[in-house]
């Protein structure tokens, strides 16, 4: 009878280990993620370099993040405007359209080359994007297509 208890006890201890390392919380996400992407642009011309949304799972829009420029392109600008964005089969959304930040960069005339900036994108909950866009200025048939 003593075998049994003894055995059904370290049964019970093994079984209550295993219960706690399967409730530990597990590793936080990261808080704040870099993203580095390059984008084709003309001269002279508004070029979307990013759309910025907020969907949640039941399909409604959620707050909109903040965004900021934290490094300014050294030869263009960067205006960021407000929109209505539509969308359908995205995720589980048939279909869609809620608010959103447009940004675009606008090079100067006569610019040819590359320019470089920062956005940074926070999202509430406490999530920051980092974005570090290149941005490859050229001549007529330059710009990318989306």
């Amino acid at each position: 009878m003593r075998v049994i208890l003894r055995a059904c006890a370290a049964v019970l201890i093994w079984g209550c280990f295993g219960a706690a390392a399967a409730q530990a919380p597990a590793q936080p996400a990261p808080q704040e993620t870099t993203v580095e992407r390059q984008v084709r642009a003309l001269a002279n011309r508004d070029t979307q370099i990013g759309l910025y949304l907020n969907v949640l799972p039941d399909c409604t829009s959620g707050p909109l993040p903040t965004i900021r420029l934290v490094t300014a392109p050294a030869a263009g600008k960067v205006v960021v405007k407000s929109a209505k964005a539509k969308a359908t089969n995205y995720k589980a959304c048939l279909a869609l359209e809620v608010p959103a930040y447009v940004a675009f960069y606008k090079a100067p005339p006569e610019f040819l080359g590359d320019d470089a900036l920062t956005i940074e994108v926070k999202y509430q909950g406490g999530r920051t994007e980092i974005q570090k866009i290149t941005v490859k200025v050229g001549g007529p048939g330059g710009q990318q297509k989306i």
